[in-house]
């Protein structure tokens, strides 16, 4: 029977989630149509050489036509093809050949930063008042408040530049040693707001009813962390590290641009700035995919963390 409620349960979320990519579609389409300017921008065409282009690339159609022929591509793996970037190349190519970099350095980032984060904060609420937590206090405000470009740049001087042990740009013959450096500047902002989220929760936690009883009938002291509060306080970090982790892999545009990673983010950007509306709406689309995809995973661990969060559902 559980088995049967966990399947619609998992039936309504994707429904959900379909529907509201399809809306996060429509309105992209909507308003990059709506945006002023054309993906053709060179000065020197004539009216008629831009009606011909607009023909050809079918953007001359009533605006739900387009949408539907859109749609009806996308749903065959077509996201259309570059208007200005790349004339005629596929957006899809164009995807593939920049998300990997953007996704490995930011599940780098997230994996590093989230771990060193967690670690931080429990011991730091074990060790409440103490000097570790004092300096784990430190860390988080120094890494929330100091910009991941400064730390890029700070990184580069002293690794690159002065001793020489990563690459100062990326190169894809160093592809790995490249991403180094961009995964610590960007993993600072992570492990910062983790280890502060996971510290107040831990004592909020460990503050509980439950927990003094657990204390109170003698279990050791490594049961008690391990098997009560730890795993109670994970459910709200799961919840803040999603989001993310899901802005760690769609790229940061000022670490690339810094690195000179051929990553989505600097791809993205340039989208938006030459109007090229497939590439920018593709982009978008990728972005929403794995924001939505990614909470969806997290809402169905929610209840292998806590089975409490299975009855609620299955009583809903």
């Amino acid at each position: 029977m559980e088995v049967i409620h966990m399947i619609r349960y998992i039936g309504k979320r994707t429904i959900l989630s379909l529907i509201t990519l399809f809306i996060i579609l429509f309105i992209l389409f909507l308003m990059l149509n709506f945006m002023p300017g054309s993906p053709f921008n060179d000065t020197k065409m004539s009216h008629e050489q831009l009606k011909i282009l607009y023909h050809e690339y079918g953007l001359d159609r009533p605006l739900a036509e387009r949408f539907l022929i859109y749609v009806k591509q996308m749903l065959t793996g077509n996201l259309g093809v570059s208007y200005s970037l790349q004339t005629n190349a596929t957006v899809t190519n164009m995807i593939s050949h920049t998300l990997p970099i953007s996704v490995q350095i930011g599940l780098q980032a997230s994996v590093v930063g989230s771990l060193i984060g967690i670690v931080l904060g429990f011991v730091a609420a074990l060790r409440k008042n103490s000097f570790f937590d004092s300096m784990a206090t430190g860390i988080s405000i120094l890494g929330v408040s100091v910009p991941s470009f400064v730390l890029a740049l700070c990184f580069s001087y002293i690794f690159s530049y002065k001793y020489n042990l990563f690459p100062l740009l990326y190169s894809s013959s160093e592809a790995f040693r490249s991403t180094i450096l961009p995964t610590l500047s960007l993993c600072f902002f992570t492990l910062a707001s983790i280890a502060r989220y996971s510290r107040s929760e831990m004592i909020e936690v460990m503050e509980k009813d439950y927990i003094r009883l657990a204390d109170a009938k003698g279990i050791t002291r490594f049961q008690l962390v391990c098997r009560h509060i730890i795993r109670n306080a994970m459910i709200p970090i799961i919840t803040v590290l999603a989001p993310l982790t899901v802005d760690l892999m769609a790229g940061s545009l000022v670490i690339e641009k810094a690195f000179s990673i051929p990553g989505m983010g600097s791809l993205y950007i340039n989208a938006i700035q030459a109007n090229d509306y497939n590439v920018v709406i593709g982009i978008s689309f990728i972005y929403s995919l794995m924001f939505i995809g990614t909470m969806f995973f997290v809402d169905l661990l929610y209840g292998l963390i806590d089975p409490r969060i299975r009855i609620a559902k299955r009583g809903k």
